[in-house]
């Protein structure tokens, strides 16, 4: 089983930066596709970014194309998020997910991740 928790959420103003931290524990981490998703107030979950298992397949949604920065330090279990040049509409709760082990493609999508954490909340402020 795999176990995923975020941190490093908090408030910050429109053009700055904070970099989200997704732990990971399990017997699979080390393959697994993860990915960052966002779900601003009132609105569904929708995808950010994603990664493969060696970081060479990388993948961002438009609205945080040249912002955000996802990497991956499998040595530490740990997925990032940078998060740069910040906008209100970037207020919402982010959660990390995984694949499963045996799904080596990044995906778009929240129906193929398989775990998910507990979020983290960023409120950016205009």
């Amino acid at each position: 089983q795999v176990q995923l928790v975020e941190s490093g959420g908090g408030l910050v103003q429109a053009g700055g930066s904070l970099r989200l931290s997704c732990a990971a524990s399990g017997r699979t981490f080390s393959r697994n596709v993860m990915g960052w998703f966002h779900q601003a107030p009132g609105k569904e979950r929708q995808f950010v970014a994603t990664i493969n298992y060696s970081g060479d397949s990388i993948y961002y949604a438009d609205s945080v194309k040249g912002r955000f920065t996802i990497s991956r330090d499998n040595a530490k279990f740990t997925v990032y998020l940078q998060m740069n040049s910040l906008k209100p509409e970037d207020t919402g709760v982010y959660y990390c997910a995984s694949r499963r082990r045996q799904y080596s493609t990044i995906s778009l999508t929240e129906y193929e991740y398989h775990y998910w954490g507990q979020g983290t909340q960023v409120t950016v402020s205009p």
